[in-house]
């Protein structure tokens, strides 16, 4: 089971934003990620199914918490969500949320949980690529929106470690609405480098079932 920490920072300016304590690992359903912020508020907790689809989300920023998850909008593949804000007491006194659907595969946002759980679902071999529409939840605020993606695997390469060949996947990634690219790379369920990501620490292997 991988433990660590990521490092998050603006990927034009290098700003910091904070970080987060993670872990990952199969699970009954699937694949589990479970992380909370470095100043204890925020975190998420991703459970996705064997095809890779989020059977459940739970991630809370901002003040913020959005609790959502696949299904079916008009025939389609889909995402449902509610966004509440995240303290009880404030919940509570809220008017009752509406849920909100949106034509869309899964989730994405911030934390590398959506990146893994994005790559999962696509199962891309080297070579391929694909267009994917996911809902977008920025920070601080968790809003949600569309948007569409560009995912390319272009390689895998082995690098070596005490323990052995460590396989790592290369993803090209490009917001269509944007034109931004960045690059991905991959070891099983853990992030080595991303745009805006940085992996700080790391115990225990990463998973690649």
């Amino acid at each position: 089971m991988p433990t660590g920490r990521y490092s998050f920072h603006d990927p034009h300016d290098g700003a910091p934003l904070g970080g987060e304590r993670f872990r990952c690992a199969p699970g009954p359903a699937g694949w589990r990620y479970t992380a909370s912020g470095e100043d204890g508020r925020g975190g998420i907790d991703l459970t996705l199914d064997a095809r890779g689809r989020p059977l459940r989300l739970d991630v809370s920023a901002g003040g913020w918490r959005v609790r959502g998850g696949a299904t079916v909008v008009e025939g389609a593949a889909g995402v449902a969500w509610i966004r509440v804000p995240a303290d009880p007491a404030q919940a509570a006194a809220a008017p009752v949320p509406a849920e909100d659907e949106a034509r869309a595969v899964a989730f994405t946002g911030r934390s590398p949980a959506f990146l893994v759980a994005t790559a999962r679902l696509l199962g891309l071999t080297v070579g391929d690529s694909v267009r994917v529409r996911l809902v977008d939840l920025t920070e601080p605020s968790l809003a949600a929106h569309p948007c569409d993606q560009a995912w390319a695997l272009t390689g895998i390469e082995e690098h070596p470690t005490p323990t052995g060949p460590l396989p790592v996947a290369r993803y090209e990634v490009a917001d269509l609405a944007t034109g931004t690219r960045g690059v991905v790379h991959l070891a099983g369920d853990v992030v080595l480098a991303a745009p805006g990501v940085e992996l700080e620490d790391l115990e225990g292997p990463p998973n690649f079932g």
